[in-house]
């Protein structure tokens, strides 16, 4: 376990990095340009490239020779886009900024699945690695309570440009950290003992695995009920007379996700394939219950209840991946999940924005009954034949031989922040 505690340092100062993007861009762009617009413009820019640079981000690990190099290098290039859009956003031209996001936003799959792929190599296999996950999933959600709240209060209290550039002095602690983390050696290359996984050798392995595929579908449909909630929150809050309100039920929800996975997710006597099922039903249940509370503190508490329930998934989720994913793609699977859950997130964002006139109690029914769908497809693809392990490298390698950079990236689609 030798150099967990600076990891976990080192994933929490990142990934505070991450959360808080989304809120100090948008707030940047309404201070210098009087256009939340904008801000939503830029914030864009940083998401869509999370996912189609996840495959190459894994891949580059996982080839590279000098694994501590190309992570510390991605936190590096992922903070100076962060301060470089402190100084730039509202005042260089548009086309400027915008590229610079989308070089920023290239680097995020290391923040998130590429980083909690090392966690394999920091702690060795069985109940310790499963609890580590736990710490690692706690870091995701620490980040998403604290973020938000830190960015609005140095903002309140000074402006937006010191809120971005509170974000990357966290990515640069994140940077420095990792710099001193213990690396495994790289996966052999070509002609030393093991093939040489492609592009889509990731993607394949998503697919091949039983229980990855299992936890990648179900994940992705649950995270488009997730990425909806937080507009829905506002307009539940809304129509309950708090129109304040919303930020009350996210903040629970992100306090409930918190103490799940310092918990619930710390439980490894559960196998993880069964803790995620039950994770997103009972989070299914407890969102049926929000949308019928009379109250914004009855509503609070059922969402933190949603919350709770909810934090034990991503340390399933972790732990498959870790268990099934080959050794030559295994940052590939990181990066690839996380960034599919992350695109799904942003589809249920888009789609809510359009059914934003229907009740919100039926907007909150329909988010729980993604919930309890995932579980249910997770339940139907894990019940398909025997349990089995991961596939051989040298079976996940040829499939993604034929596969170019291309069709590895189309296959997997935007993202947004906050989903692993």
């Amino acid at each position: 376990m030798q150099g967990l505690g600076r990891y976990l340092a080192a994933a929490l100062a990142a990934r505070f990095a991450s959360e808080g993007m989304g809120m100090a861009v948008v707030l940047l762009a309404l201070q210098r340009t009087g256009s939340a617009a904008h801000g939503a413009f830029v914030l864009t820019a940083w998401l869509a490239p999370h996912v189609l640079a996840a495959p190459l981000a894994g891949a580059a690990a996982a080839r590279s020779r000098r694994p501590r190099l190309f992570q510390v290098g991605a936190l590096a290039g992922f903070t100076t886009a962060v301060a470089a859009l402190a100084v730039l956003l509202g005042r260089a031209p548009t086309p400027v900024v915008l590229v610079v996001a989308v070089l920023g936003g290239s680097c995020g799959p290391m923040v998130t699945g590429g980083l909690s792929s090392l966690v394999a190599g920091l702690v060795p296999a069985g109940p310790a690695r499963d609890r580590a996950y736990g710490w690692d999933a706690s870091t995701y959600n620490g980040a998403a309570v604290t973020a938000p709240a830190a960015v609005s209060l140095v903002a309140a209290f000074g402006s937006a440009g010191p809120a971005m550039g509170l974000l990357a002095a966290s990515g640069a602690v994140a940077a420095a950290l990792a710099a001193t983390l213990p690396y495994g050696k790289p996966d052999p290359g070509p002609g030393q003992g093991a093939p040489r996984a492609g592009l889509g050798a990731g993607l394949a392995a998503l697919w091949r695995v039983r229980e990855l595929r299992a936890v990648t579908s179900a994940t992705t449909l649950a995270f488009v009920g997730i990425g909806a909630l937080t507009t829905t929150s506002v307009l539940l809050a809304t129509t309950l007379g708090s129109p304040g309100g919303g930020g009350v039920l996210m903040t629970a929800f992100a306090l409930g996700a918190l103490t799940g996975s310092l918990t619930l997710g710390r439980i490894t006597a559960v196998p993880p394939g069964r803790l995620a099922r039950w994770a997103m039903a009972a989070t299914g249940v407890a969102l049926t219950a929000a949308a019928f509370a009379p109250s914004v503190a009855l509503t609070a508490a059922a969402f933190a209840a949603a919350g709770v329930c909810d934090g034990p998934l991503l340390t399933a989720t972790l732990r498959i991946r870790s268990e099934f994913a080959p050794d030559g793609v295994r940052t590939q699977v990181f990066t690839l999940g996380a960034g599919l859950k992350v695109t799904a997130a942003s589809t249920g964002a888009a789609l809510v924005g359009l059914a934003a006139a229907a009740p919100p109690w039926i907007l909150v029914l329909a988010i729980a009954a993604l919930q309890l769908a995932a579980a249910l497809l997770h339940t139907l693809v894990t019940a398909r034949g025997p349990a089995r392990g991961p596939v051989p490298e040298a079976a996940a390698a040829p499939a993604a031989t034929g596969q170019s950079a291309g069709s590895a990236t189309t296959a997997a689609g935007p993202r947004t922040p906050g989903a692993p």
